[in-house]
């Protein structure tokens, strides 16, 4: 093994790691088409001390990922992308659809990452509560309904957890798509509405004034409505329209395991 710096050194263990726990043969050999290099992984002792279980594959493991990414440190990039695509280690995508660019991993600290799976029917809700919103979310909710797709679901219509903020985290993470209602200027919805764009959400803005939408997102557009009757029957059209909209974004490649 060549001369590896020690950023690339450190990620080998826990892949090494990985390996010892879950490759099996075809695994290996998977690895070594893709990376090009096969006699890395037929030669030596690496399939014959997992066939038989000796002690030394665990150092086998790591030693001939070393191999592999110092022959070309850019086959450390196509290891780590089998091992979330096969064993999903990096999670899954939660987002409203497959993303073009760059993906990153993140873990919160300050949430819990549920247990519960991804709904691709759920449309999560962020928006004040009280009755002078009551109208605005039946509306949303016949919207929903409209689609023969979609259905509402708000931070109030659950307790699961002890705290408010980790049953929002967890609708917002199980949602297809999140409505915001900014009407109010209401800190928590703006909070929420980061949550979820941080999570690659489809966000859908409301609000009943343009004095209501924040500077940082004014250049997303939104759906201003009036808080009467005639003003939730067009908001119920108009997010149904948009909420058709994503049904052919519910792509299951998109929440692969």
């Amino acid at each position: 093994m060549s001369y590896l710096n020690p950023e690339t050194a450190k990620k080998l263990v826990p892949i090494g790691e990985l390996a010892r726990q879950k490759f099996s043969a075809s695994d290996w050999q998977a690895i070594g088409f893709r990376t090009g290099l096969p006699h890395r992984i037929t030669n030596g002792r690496l399939l014959q001390s997992l066939r038989y279980g000796d002690d030394d594959y665990a150092g086998n493991c790591i030693s001939v990922i070393g191999d592999l990414v110092s022959d070309d440190p850019a086959n450390l990039k196509i290891i780590e992308d089998y091992i979330d695509h096969t064993y999903g280690v990096g999670g899954p995508s939660i987002s409203t659809a497959p993303g073009l660019g760059q993906s990153i991993r993140f873990t919160p600290s300050v949430f819990r990452v549920p247990d519960a799976p991804q709904d691709p029917r759920l449309i999560a809700v962020m928006m004040p509560f009280g009755p002078a919103f009551d109208g605005v979310y039946e509306a949303i909710r016949r919207a929903c309904a409209n689609t023969d797709h979609f259905h509402a679901q708000r931070a109030d219509d659950l307790w699961d957890d002890s705290t408010v903020i980790q049953d929002v985290f967890s609708l917002i993470f199980r949602s297809h798509a999140v409505i915001c209602d900014y009407s109010g200027k209401n800190p928590n919805v703006f909070y929420e509405a980061g949550i979820a764009h941080t999570l690659g959400k489809t966000v859908i803005p409301i609000a009943q004034s343009h004095g209501d939408v924040p500077s940082d997102v004014i250049h997303h557009r939104y759906q201003s409505y009036h808080p009467n009757t005639q003003g939730l029957g067009d908001l119920e059209a108009r997010l149904t329209h948009r909420l058709s909209g994503l049904v052919t974004q519910r792509s299951p490649w998109a929440q692969r395991p």
